[in-house]
C-alpha cells in the first residue's frame, strides 16, 4: 500500500508481510533530510517517479528490510535498506555512476537452516 502525503492522491497496491509475520514499511522523501513531498509503501513499487515523486531524495525504513533499486521495474544496482533513516543519498549508496533509486520491494526472508 502506498500513501502520499503532499498531494491528495493515493498509489494503489497491496499489502505485504515480512518473512516473519511482520509489515513493511517504508516512507520516502523527495527531499534530503526527510523533507518535502513523502509517500509511505508497504508494498512494492515498480516505478516511484510515475505518479507519486519526481526522485528520492532520503528514506526512512520503519521495518522492512526493502530491497531498492536504481531502475524502474527492479532493474539495475541494488541496494538492502534495513531498518533505521538514510537523510540523503550518500546514506544508502557508494555509487559513482548513478543518484537515482526508482524502484522498491520488499525482501522476504524465508527463513535460515
Amino acid at each position: 500500500m502506498a500513501e502520499q502525503h503532499g498531494a491528495p492522491e493515493q498509489a494503489a497496491a497491496g499489502k505485504s508481510h515480512g518473512g516473519l509475520g511482520g509489515s513493511y514499511k517504508v516512507i520516502v522523501y523527495e527531499m534530503e533530510n526527510f523533507q518535502g513531498k513523502r509517500c509511505e509503501l508497504s508494498a512494492e513499487c515498480p516505478n516511484l517517479t510515475e505518479s507519486l515523486l519526481e526522485k528520492v531524495g532520503s528514506i526512512q525504513v520503519e521495518s522492512g528490510p526493502w530491497l531498492a533499486f536504481e531502475r524502474r521495474a527492479f532493474r539495475g544496482e541494488q541496494f538492502v535498506l534495513e531498518k533505521g533513516d538514510y537523510p540523503r543519498w550518500g546514506a544508502w549508496s557508494n555509487s559513482h555512476h548513478s543518484d537515482s533509486l526508482l524502484s522498491l520491494r520488499p525482501l522476504h526472508i524465508v527463513g535460515w537452516l
